[in-house]
């Protein structure tokens, strides 16, 4: 059984830091690629950031572009988003997404077949 489960969310004052971790289980996801999505109540999931297989393309909603990182470990099987100088509007739960078929980005939920639970970050002004 897949499993993707995030860790690393919380309640953080505006221009804070934290880092999500995405720990996954059940196959491995080295060749393949993973995302970072969020949603907030009353809104549907939204695309935050992408990590090609290897590592060496990332791509990001132009909101969070500049403040926050996503990597990975393959080793650990592992994706990381790193958030810095977070703001209210940053508020939501965060779901790490791991794709079945595609290696490359991928910016539609409809391309990730596997999901983690969510982990929720909270931004206070």
């Amino acid at each position: 059984q897949v499993q993707l489960v995030e860790s690393g969310g919380g309640l953080v004052q505006a221009g804070g830091s934290l880092r999500l971790s995405c720990a996954a289980s059940g196959r491995t996801f080295s060749t393949n690629a993973m995302g970072w999505f969020r949603q907030a109540p009353g809104k549907e999931r939204e695309f935050v950031a992408a990590i090609n297989w290897s590592g060496d393309s990332t791509s990001y909603t132009d909101a969070v572009k500049g403040r926050f990182t996503i990597s990975r470990d393959n080793a650990k099987n592992s994706v990381y988003l790193q958030m810095n100088s977070l703001k209210p509007e940053d508020t939501a739960l965060y779901y790490c997404a791991g794709s079945k078929l595609y290696s490359g980005i991928q910016y539609f939920t409809s391309n990730y077949a596997f999901w983690g639970q969510g982990t929720q970050v909270t931004v206070s002004s």
